[in-house]
């Protein structure tokens, strides 16, 4: 059942009418269960598992950026196995087009008239995998779902279902017949993070515990899209001080200004760390958010958002090195 996006989506600066405790209670249980039942089947990587379910409490979308087999697919279905919820996994292609993605409209000669089938696009989750194998024009089929929740064809606007997440994947390291990403399509990923290889005994878990059976067969859901719609509204109304707003603009503003940065972050991304660190408050069970949320998710709402100026790259510098460092300049308020 599709809805208005703006009924789900955090709003901006401004905070709203606080929920009651009693709801920001809800949502750390819930978090906490689904993060427990996620770390399950996904050996040694609770970082990413709880980021992951911040992104999605923050109303967000994920980009994964790592090399093949290291469980990027695997944490999408669990994350939509965990809250009930429907998944599509769209498989990024040269030949992929915007309608696949998005739907079409199919005329009847019965009828006389149009009929819309949804595309891909059209679940809670959806796994956009190897999003940098798609063209440019298919990649940006995705711009209008990401940003408003819902997709035009034909003139007519048609609402996605809620909660909406994408969770994009692509692999850093083999780039032969990839488009890489635009700058306007990285922004609209609330955060990117790196799966990483598991160490040996999560690895040794693995492989007695998943060798010869699906580890996703037995996770059962911990709540329901339609709660997780409520609990993003609630996230929303946990209380960040107009002290923690100006250290969110001024770490932005550190990153347009730092001589080893030729594109800094965008207003943008200034209201994905204040949603994000909202949502980091609200799993760590506080109504207020500290200058400890933001730093923990500045590195991964802001490194992909930003490019490399020329010095920093012929000294072979992260974005990720370069975003710590600025976190660590910026006074931090009181």
């Amino acid at each position: 059942m599709s809805a208005s996006p703006g009924s789900v989506r955090p709003s901006g600066a401004g905070t709203p009418p606080p929920a009651p405790r009693v709801e920001l209670e809800r949502v750390h249980a819930v978090a906490r269960a689904a993060e427990d039942a996620m770390c399950s089947v996904i050996e040694g990587k609770r970082m990413a598992v709880r980021t992951t379910l911040t992104v999605l409490l923050a109303g967000g979308h994920l980009l994964v950026e790592d090399v093949p087999g290291v469980g990027k697919t695997l944490l999408a279905k669990a994350l939509a196995r965990t809250v009930g919820s429907s998944v599509n996994r769209i498989q990024f292609t040269p030949d992929l087009l915007p309608s696949d993605v998005t739907g079409v409209s199919v005329f009847h000669q019965d009828t006389h008239r149009f009929e819309f089938r949804p595309g891909a696009i059209f679940a809670n989750v959806v796994v956009a995998d190897e999003i940098n194998r798609a063209s440019p024009k298919t990649q940006s089929a995705l711009l209008e779902a990401m940003a408003e929740g819902q997709v035009s064809v034909d003139g007519e606007t048609h609402g996605l279902p809620e909660p909406f997440l994408v969770l994009a994947t692509q692999n850093p390291i083999e780039m032969e017949g990839t488009y890489p990403l635009p700058e306007a399509q990285r922004d609209r990923f609330t955060a990117r993070v790196s799966m990483g290889y598991p160490d040996r005994q999560s690895e040794l878990r693995m492989l007695a515990h998943h060798g010869a059976a699906d580890p996703l067969a037995d996770l059962a859901p911990v709540t329901t899209p339609e709660e997780v719609a409520g609990l993003i509204r609630a996230v929303s109304t946990v209380h960040a001080s107009e002290a923690l707003q100006r250290y969110i603009v001024d770490l932005v503003t550190a990153t347009r200004e730092s001589p080893r940065l030729h594109l800094g972050a965008s207003p943008r991304a200034g209201l994905q760390l204040l949603r994000t660190a909202r949502a980091h408050a609200a799993l760590a069970g506080r109504e207020h958010v500290l200058p400890d949320d933001v730093q923990a998710l500045a590195v991964a709402v802001l490194a992909h958002r930003v490019v490399l100026g020329s010095d920093a790259e012929l000294a072979s510098l992260r974005a990720e090195k370069i975003i710590a460092d600025l976190v660590a300049g910026v006074p931090v308020p009181r």
